[in-house]
């Protein structure tokens, strides 16, 4: 991976330049309904440092952020009352991955039956 861009679209949102439905913020993290829902719920979480990837994340950040970016995905999906039917947790690194976004996130999903693994929207 290259290095941050400053200007993609989560920096952006961090910053107070894109508007979003936000569900939790924190002193290290940003939680956010996401644009194109995979699931019916469907939060994203994001670090408010300049983190491209997870490896990224775990090698630069402080045990701090890092501590506080986890309890934060745990308060969001607190706060969005799925945590006694489940959700699951998925944080994507690089090409192959199809990490979209290039700044370190994790994907809140919920409220349905997800499967062993993630199931495309039914059209």
């Amino acid at each position: 991976m290259a290095g941050y861009d400053q200007n993609n679209v989560f920096a952006k949102i961090l910053r107070g330049e894109i508007p979003c439905r936000k569900v939790l913020e924190t002193e290290h993290a940003l939680a956010f309904h996401d644009i194109a829902p995979q699931a019916p719920v469907h939060v994203l979480v994001i670090p408010k440092g300049a983190w491209l990837s997870s490896a990224d994340f775990y090698a630069r950040a402080s045990d701090a952020e890092i501590a506080g970016f986890h309890r934060a995905v745990a308060q969001a999906a607190e706060q969005l009352g799925v945590v006694d039917k489940g959700y699951r947790i998925l944080a994507n690194h690089g090409v192959d991955a199809h990490q979209e976004v290039p700044h370190f996130h994790m994907h809140i999903f919920a409220g349905r039956d997800l499967g062993r693994m993630i199931k495309p929207p039914e059209k």
